[in-house]
């Protein structure tokens, strides 16, 4: 550190990169053993990152790396839909339902990115900027299983009138985009989501995820 430069300053930073570098967030103890500094050093830097939504906290404690990271550039929200919409195109085509990508942003799960279908008589309307709690719907659902799960070992969640009467939902976590949670998923009008809806599912989450590292 030189005399110009700002101590807290380089150690929210510093915070910042180590949240960015893994995908499972760290306790406030890593974080202090990782920087050399007190706990009570590390809640103030987590405390003042957390008002300005650059980290979050989950029921756990773990501190992750907040979505106002990305409302820092005014082009990477576009530039993450950007990314993700040729596989949520290719999705909703394929199976004929609303797709979406849903990233966490604190206790709620938000679409950043949705693509309709072209050729159905009906079909969901979901429009990019709905929230909604994590623990409810497949979107969340699925988010919420891959803090469990292997990464190696990609699964999806179906969930049934959860967030919408008669609608039913599959979802895949985004898996092994670095500071990122997220789900892609689609939504249909539908008693029971179709066999092969969720193979499908996860194939997409895995080209967003791809697309997005």
């Amino acid at each position: 550190m030189t005399a110009e430069t700002s101590q807290t300053l380089d150690r929210g930073l510093r915070v910042l990169k180590l949240l960015a570098d893994t995908d499972h967030g760290l306790t406030v103890t890593e974080l202090s053993n990782k920087l050399g500094v007190n706990r009570t050093v590390v809640y103030r830097l987590l405390a003042t990152l957390e008002q300005h939504a650059l980290v979050r906290r989950d029921l756990g404690g773990r501190a992750r790396v907040g979505l106002g990271v990305l409302r820092l550039g005014r082009q990477v929200h576009p530039l993450v839909r950007e990314a993700a919409l040729p596989a949520l195109r290719s999705l909703a085509e394929d199976i004929g339902a609303t797709a979406h990508l849903t990233l966490v942003d604190g206790a709620d799960a938000l679409a950043v990115a949705v693509v309709e279908p072209t050729w159905t008589d009906y079909h969901v309307a979901y429009r990019a900027g709905f929230r909604h709690p994590l623990d409810r719907g497949a979107a969340g659902r699925a988010i919420l299983a891959a803090r469990h799960q292997n990464a190696n070992e990609p699964g999806y969640t179906l969930t049934h009138g959860e967030l919408e009467a008669g609608a039913s939902g599959a979802a895949a976590p985004l898996l092994g985009v670095t500071g990122v949670e997220g789900s892609v998923g689609v939504v249909m009008l539908a008693d029971a989501v179709p066999e092969r809806v969720g193979p499908r599912v996860v194939d997409a989450a895995r080209e967003v995820a791809e697309a997005l590292r």
